[in-house]
Formats: structure tokens, sequence, C-alpha cells
């Protein structure tokens, strides 16, 4: 049983920057692949950051150069850095992770950028 429980949302201006937290609670963090997902209003849910075990990451076209996900495996966490915020990037962010054949996901923390 996996939980995950994200943090860092919040209102903030075109051009600002976030960084949003993912706490994972239980065994083995370090094994597995995390990612952070968005879903905006209407649309459907979209990947936005990878990052793998040994700290690969990979990135959307639309925030590559923007944003940057870390993981801090001592403290079960991954965080979702992100820069120069645009007005499309306002959506509900949500982590994931896949093990056994599971999927979890946390509650997701709102993320709005006015212009």
């Amino acid at each position: 049983q996996v939980q995950l429980v994200e943090s860092g949302g919040g209102l903030v201006q075109a051009g600002g920057s976030l960084r949003l937290s993912c706490v994972a609670r239980g065994s083995f963090f370090s094994l597995y692949v995390m990612e952070w997902y968005r879903q905006a209003p209407g649309k459907q849910r979209e990947l936005v950051a990878t990052i793998t075990s040994g700290g690969s990451t990979n990135y959307a076209d639309s925030v590559k150069d923007r944003f940057a996900i870390s993981r801090e495996n001592a403290k079960n966490t991954v965080y979702l850095q992100m820069n120069s915020l645009k007005s499309e990037d306002t959506a509900v962010y949500y982590c994931k992770t896949d093990r056994r054949g599971l999927t979890y996901w946390g509650q997701g923390t709102q993320v709005t950028v006015s212009s």
C-alpha cells in the first residue's frame, strides 16, 4: 500500500515560480519511477514529468526547460520545480507511481497562474 500526499500549490502570477512536493508513505521509495501529471478544467490528465529510480528525467514538450523534477530518497519525496509559469500551466497537479501492477495517485494540488 502506498499513499501519496502533494503540497505546494497555490496562486502565482505569470512568470513566477512554485515548487510542488509529493511525499510517498510506503516502503522502497527509491526503487520506483515517480511521475507528475496535471489536469486542467475540461481537459484530459496529461503527463508532465518522470523521474526513474536512477534519477533520469523526462518532460512534456510544453514544460521542457521550465520545469524540473527531482527526488530526495531519504525523505521519500519527489519535487516539481516550476519556473516561468504561464496561464496555461493552471491545473490540478498529481503525483503518481506504479507498483506491482497497481497505480497510486495523490489527491492533487491546485496551481493557478494569473496573467
